[in-house]
């Protein structure tokens, strides 16, 4: 089982990206996918989180009312919607799951590869 993120790139101040992160392999269920960031010299911090299954959120306050995460069950997959763009949301995004792979496993957290976001100024 494997993530595989895609969707980062460079763009202005203002600007939108989309954030796509697939859960690659069969799975016996995804409990919750989350996105976090990390920026050059700073911790790594969670964006944005969601149920699988109830479909709820978690939004970071700091990127409320621009940000949404969704899903789409059937591919186990989430998106990440970014819009109005500023330069402190620069980061790698790391996708991350927790997830059982098979029906008598635990609950396991899974890391997908970063993805580098830049907003330039």
């Amino acid at each position: 089982v494997q993530l595989q993120a895609s969707g980062g790139g460079l763009v202005q101040t203002g600007g939108s990206l989309m954030l796509s992160c697939v859960v690659d392999g069969r799975v016996f269920a995804v409990v919750t996918m989350t996105w976090y960031r990390q920026a050059p010299g700073h911790q790594r911090e969670l964006v944005a989180s969601i149920d699988m299954s109830l479909g709820r959120t978690t939004i970071a306050d700091s990127v409320k009312g621009r940000f949404a995460i969704s899903r789409d069950n059937a591919k186990n997959t989430m998106t990440l919607q970014m819009n109005s763009l500023k330069p402190e949301d620069t980061a790698v995004y790391y996708c991350n799951s927790k997830l059982r792979a098979t029906a008598k496993g635990r609950t396991e957290n899974y890391w997908g590869q970063g993805t580098q976001v830049t907003v330039s100024s």
